[in-house]
C-alpha cells in the first residue's frame, strides 16, 4: 500500500506542482505581489474538500458521467485560462507593467482549479482509507511522501526557471506552460472518451513496454506532457491542436508587442 499510494499520489501533485511553481516563478521574474498564490492555495484546498464530500452526488450528475465531466471541464477552464495568461506575461514583459491584477487573476484562478482538481482525488483516495486502521498509516505515509516528491520536483523547476539568465525565463515559461496546458486538453479528451462522449478508438501506438506510465519517469512526462502510453487518435488530435493554437497565439502576441522601426531609431539616437 505504501508504495501504491506514492504512485497514485505523485500521479495527482505532480501536474498541480508544476503549474504551480511555473506561474509563481514567472511572477517572482515579473515582480509581481504574491497574494493571489496564498489565496488560490486556500481556495483550492477549500474546494477539493467540498468537491470529496459532494462527490457521490457530482457523480450522479448525466446519467453517472458527472465525475468525468466535471474533471473534463477543470482542464479545459485551466487551458482557456492559461490562453489569458501567456499573452499577458509577454504583453508586460515586453510593455512593463500592463494589467497586472488581470494577469494576477488568471493565475489565481488556474492555480486554484488546479489544487482543486488534483486534491480532491487524494482527498477522495484517502478518505477511502479513514476507517481502516491497519491500512490507513501506510496509505498515509505514501501519500506524504509522494505529495513531498512532487512538490520538491516542481521546486526544482521553479529554481531552474529563475535561475536562467533573464533573456531565456520568458521562452521557457512559455514552453512549459504550452505543453502543461496541451497536456490537460489531452486529459480532457480521455475523459469524454470514458464517458462516451466522444467515440473510443484503437489506440496509434503503444510504449509500454520501453516508458511504462506507472515509472518515476512516465509520472514526470505525464505531469509535462499527459504522456500516455497508448493514446488514441481524438486524445492525439485534441493535443495537437490545443498545442497548435497555443503557439499560434504567443506567436501573434509576440509579433505585435514588438519595437517598431521608428521606437528602435529613437533607442539608438538615446544611446549615441
Amino acid at each position: 500500500m505504501l508504495l501504491s499510494s506514492v504512485i497514485i499520489v505523485l500521479r495527482e501533485v505532480l501536474e498541480a506542482a508544476m503549474l504551480l511553481c511555473i506561474l509563481l516563478a514567472m511572477s517572482r521574474f515579473m515582480k509581481l505581489r504574491m497574494r493571489w498564490f496564498y489565496i488560490s492555495l486556500a481556495a483550492g484546498v477549500a474546494g477539493a474538500v467540498a468537491y470529496g464530500n459532494h462527490l457521490a452526488a457530482i457523480s450522479d450528475l448525466f446519467d453517472g458521467a458527472g465525475q468525468e465531466l466535471l474533471d473534463a471541464g477543470l482542464q479545459i477552464a485551466i487551458y482557456l485560462l492559461l490562453l489569458a495568461i501567456l499573452p499577458l506575461m509577454i504583453i508586460n514583459h515586453h510593455r512593463g507593467s500592463y494589467r497586472p491584477a488581470l494577469l494576477q487573476c488568471a493565475m489565481l484562478a488556474a492555480v486554484a482549479l488546479a489544487v482543486l482538481r488534483e486534491g480532491a482525488e487524494i482527498y477522495v483516495y484517502l478518505s477511502a482509507f479513514r476507517y481502516q486502521p491497519q491500512l490507513f498509516s501506510g496509505v498515509l505515509t505514501g501519500a506524504l511522501l509522494g505529495v513531498g516528491i512532487g512538490f520538491s520536483i516542481g521546486a526544482l523547476c521553479y529554481y531552474l526557471l529563475l535561475g536562467l539568465p533573464r533573456r531565456y525565463t520568458l521562452l521557457a515559461t512559455c514552453v512549459l506552460l504550452t505543453l502543461v496546458g496541451a497536456g490537460m486538453c489531452a486529459q480532457a479528451a480521455q475523459m469524454l472518451i470514458q464517458v462516451d462522449w466522444l467515440p473510443a478508438q484503437a489506440p496509434l501506438w503503444d510504449t509500454s513496454a520501453l516508458l511504462p506510465e506507472e515509472s518515476l519517469p512516465g509520472q514526470l512526462l505525464y505531469a509535462l506532457l499527459s504522456y500516455e502510453a497508448s493514446p488514441t487518435p481524438i486524445e492525439v488530435a485534441f493535443y495537437s491542436v490545443s498545442l497548435a493554437l497555443m503557439v499560434l497565439l504567443l506567436g501573434i502576441t509576440h509579433y505585435a508587442c514588438r519595437p517598431s522601426c521608428e521606437e528602435l531609431s529613437r533607442a539608438r539616437a538615446k544611446q549615441a
